[in-house]
């Protein structure tokens, strides 16, 4: 069995997690749940194995210059799944709030898609520039770091969703209907806080790793190439969201939607700019 075919099962066993977190929503059975978390846990380890086959056909294919499976889109994006339901499993162990699965778990589905239907999946020597074990410290603390966020645009559509409800709900009663198995929004909102306190930090390294691979690459810790200032973009948004929860006390909505829009310059910072834009970072397109 090689890598492929087990990207493949991956990207089932996603698929079947994330619906049974639909189908806990739903139903409300507590079996769904369980089944669901474990389901997606059984993803995340035939994931890690498909990695782990990546890596060692790497050196089947190239030898002496067999590589970990982190330098080209594919790797990248199939990682990206990854390191989403890691973060989402340990989350989960401390909230075990299963209906947070159902707004997660697409994340990783659809980056298991993308690369399965879209992207090269060969495996080609690498570029001189990637030579250099600063790529593996580089994008393992960046992919960590996005997804946290990704984890915590997840909670905070969920608490868009919640939270016009709960305002307008007068009963002493938990609240019926599907969005009565959302945690609170209270809790809604210490997980986007939480997952942020995470991500952030886990960029920040991801941005200095960077800087010293490209000093060793190029010959200058910064160049202004487009991915690195859409990356300072990034973390001065996430920067942004922790400077007003701490001094201004924002929370709830405000933080939910500059959540969101943080992702979505997350997202553009790793596909837009490797796919639309130029730069030394090109080669991340392939």
């Amino acid at each position: 069995m090689d890598s492929g075919t087990l990207f493949n099962v991956t990207t089932i066993a996603y698929f079947a997690a994330m619906v049974l977190f639909f189908a806990y929503i739903a139903s409300k059975s507590n079996t769904v749940a369980f089944v669901a978390t474990l389901t997606a846990f059984v993803g995340f380890l035939i994931n890690t194995a498909a990695l782990g086959m990546r890596w060692y056909e790497s050196y089947q294919i190239l030898g002496q210059d067999g590589r970990a499976p982190l330098t080209n889109l594919y790797e990248s994006v199939v990682f990206f799944a990854w390191t989403i339901v890691l973060i989402y499993l340990l989350i989960d162990l401390k909230y075990k709030q299963r209906a947070v699965g159902a707004f997660v778990m697409p994340f990783a589905l659809f980056s298991m898609l993308g690369a399965q239907m879209w992207l090269n999946a060969g495996i080609d020597p690498l570029v001189p520039a990637l030579q250099s074990n600063w790529l593996t410290y580089h994008v393992i603390t960046c992919f960590l770091g996005y997804a946290a966020f990704a984890v915590a645009c997840g909670v905070s559509i969920m608490y868009l969703l919640k939270i016009g409800k709960e305002e307008k709900y007068q009963g002493d009663e938990p609240m019926a209907g599907i969005l009565g198995l959302f945690p609170s929004c209270r809790v809604l909102d210490d997980m986007n806080y939480r997952a942020i306190m995470i991500g952030f930090p886990l960029l920040t390294l991801g941005i200095v790793t960077g800087a010293a691979w490209a000093n060793y690459a190029w010959g200058t810790y910064w160049s202004w190439d487009p991915k690195e200032t859409w990356s300072l973009i990034v973390w001065f948004l996430y920067a942004a969201f922790i400077h007003a929860r701490f001094t201004r006390g924002w929370a709830g909505r405000r933080t939910a939607w500059l959540s969101i829009f943080g992702f979505a310059a997350t997202i553009f910072c790793y596909m837009g700019v490797n796919l639309v834009l130029s730069g030394l970072h090109s080669y991340g397109g392939g």
